[in-house]
């Protein structure tokens, strides 16, 4: 697991200085996205440091110590979707953490990071907006461990990743899907695999997110690129153009309706 940390920067530290930070510290891959060498703007950090800032202050504001945390990388709402990428966020000592799947360079390899919060958003989103959904204090209280020493949850990590992996296979892991994955082997799956996550997951409600091949074309997910891949879906509903998979928005839908999550709290 890479790790990458930066000290609290007060608000007499300049732009220039906040960009060094955080330019020094960003992560060299995200998730779904290519490895091209752009450097960060100023305005690109200052708007993530901005949202990260409220974030904070929203998470402080909700009394949790644990929630699921969304940012809206890509343009999703033509397709019923809002957000992209979801992680899970903790309160470690007076610093907020996150613990997340990122793809890396758009290979089909993956790998689990743990950032601060300005990171978190430092990937230049479609918009600037965090969807917030605290958990339920019996589910922090089994989370919460898992979190800040995720070393007995390593098997739940496929580094085989594809944007669009199939929720009820172990072949590939998209990001969404490993989050949701590591939740359900903390609050009550039998054994520490991805199968029995699967089974808890299933026997608990939770729906994936159905999208038609169009809208995956439209999407920019090619048939040829290395992180996207459907050999792992079932030919009748592969062959029919439905694909399901996991999504920020069902993984939201998912926790209220099962009373695992509070109402989601929007940051802008």
């Amino acid at each position: 697991m890479s790790v990458c940390t930066t000290k609290p920067v007060g608000h007499a530290v300049s732009v220039a200085v906040l960009f060094s930070l955080v330019s020094a510290c960003s992560l060299p891959t995200w998730a779904g996205r290519s490895c091209e060498e752009q450097p960060l703007k100023v305005s690109a950090v200052t708007n993530a440091l901005a949202l990260a800032e409220r974030t904070a202050k929203q998470l402080d504001a909700s009394g949790a110590k644990v929630a699921v945390l969304a940012r809206s990388g890509q343009n999703l709402r033509e397709y019923g979707l809002r957000y992209s990428h979801l992680g899970l966020v903790y309160k470690d000592g007076d610093v907020w953490r996150v613990l997340h799947k990122l793809n890396q360079c758009g290979t089909d390899k993956s790998s689990v990071y743990r950032e601060g919060l300005g990171d978190f958003f430092m990937d230049t989103p479609y918009e600037y907006v965090a969807g917030i959904v605290p958990l339920s204090a019996d589910a922090q209280q089994k989370l919460l461990p898992a979190l800040k020493n995720p070393a007995p949850f390593a098997g739940i990590h496929t580094r085989s990743y594809s944007m669009v992996a199939y929720p009820w296979a172990q072949q590939y892991q998209q990001s969404n899907q490993w989050a949701l994955e590591t939740l359900a082997v903390a609050l009550g799956a039998e054994q520490t695999s991805r199968e029995s996550a699967q089974d808890w997951l299933k026997d608990h409600g939770y729906q994936p997110t159905e999208l038609h091949l169009s809208t995956l074309t439209r999407l920019g997910a090619r048939m040829t690129a290395a992180n996207v891949s459907f050999d792992d879906h079932p030919n009748y509903l592969r062959f029919t153009s439905r694909i399901r998979t996991v999504t920020v928005d069902s993984v939201f839908a998912w926790l209220q309706r099962d009373g695992l999550g509070t109402a989601e709290w929007v940051v802008r």
